[in-house]
Parts: structure tokens; sequence; C-alpha cells
């Protein structure tokens, strides 16, 4: 299962500068994100190609969403 928070998944500053992430863009996926975009270019966005990247940089999405969301409940409660 893919971690949304591990180290390996963020891309420093340097890299999501130098692939021009959008500052929306710059969460704990990043690192995914860089490579799918690059995928996508060089296959013109073809949506048939890169789908094993898109669905790791969904999935991760997913994970990070739903570990935000138990982070505002739990503070909710207290």
């Amino acid at each position: 299962m893919i971690e949304p928070h591990s180290s390996s998944f963020t891309a420093s500053q340097q890299q999501m500068k130098d692939s021009q992430l959008p500052l929306g863009y710059r969460d704990q996926c990043s690192a995914l994100l860089i490579p799918l975009n690059k995928c996508r270019r060089t296959n013109w966005y073809l949506p048939w190609h890169c789908e094993h990247q898109r669905h790791e940089y969904e999935h991760c999405q997913y994970l990070e969403s739903k570990e935000l969301s138990k982070k505002y409940k739990d503070m909710a409660e207290e």
C-alpha cells in the first residue's frame, strides 16, 4: 500500500521548481506527479498512456485525503 506521507513520495523544492509544478500540486504526492506529467507530455495526453502512473498518483491523493479528513475529524472531537 502506498503511504502518502512517506518522504519517498515528496519531491524536493528544486525538483518541483524544475518540473514547473503549480503550487497547488506541491503536496505529499508530488514525486509521483512529476513523472506522470512527463509521460503525459511525451504521449500527447492520450488517455490510454500513463495509466499506471496516473493510478499511483490518484491512489496517493486518495490516501492523503483520507488522512486529512481523519485529522480534521479528530480535531473536531477535541
